[in-house]
């Protein structure tokens, strides 16, 4: 996901329709969805954008440490939040997500899906001879000073961000949907590409029941709603 194509936006208030290229097929959010990743070049910002286009301000999450990056946070419901993502000014040489250091506005970057299972996940990969990077360790300190702990795994090609990373989060660990700004909620979330055939299949294989449909590029496309309406983001 660090090879980012030119990203577009398109907000619209409450009862507008979404652009016309763009064919819904279905409401609600992938039952795995985790949390979104926007991308931005500078935290402040990113929290500025997000809450002039939703009227929620998302909250500092954290660091991740030798990662490079730096999250804040908000609600998206049960189990759903958005994480906006920057670098770190304290670890400046970003390992993960570099690209995000050229963005000149925030950008939808990628997806995350949680398991509970997922060792027995990349077994099952394995078998199917899907590539993939892990499952490896990760953790973030919270303002609060509780240590929140996670495993992910990383597929060797995830379609140019269309494909989610996969999460496991530590059972003494608190899911950042339950105590980040409510009041946002996700109205519909898919996956937008040429290889509708191709990337429908996989989906499946991966347990995934993301709505994937055409698109002449790979995109993600989220309907955010919010205290200001409905804020539809396109990557």
């Amino acid at each position: 996901m660090q090879n980012l194509s030119r990203r577009t936006f398109l907000a619209v208030t409450a009862g507008a329709a979404i652009a016309p290229s763009i064919s819904w097929a279905a409401e609600g959010a992938p039952s795995l969805l985790d949390h979104i990743l926007l991308g931005c070049s500078d935290l402040d910002r990113g929290v500025a954008f997000v809450e002039e286009h939703t009227g929620v301000r998302a909250v500092f999450g954290g660091v991740h440490p030798g990662r490079g990056t730096q999250n804040a946070l908000l609600s998206l419901g049960t189990r759903h939040y958005l994480e906006i993502i920057a670098p770190d000014p304290e670890q400046p040489g970003v390992q993960q997500y570099s690209a995000i250091t050229k963005l000149t506005e925030p950008q939808l970057i990628g997806w995350a899906a949680h398991r509970d299972d997922l060792d027995q996940f990349a077994a099952r990969l394995r078998q199917e001879g899907i590539e993939f990077a892990g499952p490896q360790p990760g953790s973030r300190r919270r303002p609060d000073g509780k240590l929140l702990r996670w495993k992910a795994l990383r597929l060797k090609d995830d379609h140019r961000g269309v494909l989610p990373f996969f999460i496991e989060w530590s059972e003494d660990s608190i899911h950042p949907s339950v105590d980040a700004p409510s009041g946002c909620s996700l109205g519909r979330f898919g996956a937008f590409t040429p290889e509708v055939q191709e990337l429908t299949k996989l989906a499946a294989l991966l347990e995934l029941d993301t709505t994937v449909e055409y698109a002449k590029t790979p995109q993600l496309h989220a309907l955010f709603v919010g205290p200001k309406g409905q804020w539809a983001f396109s990557s």
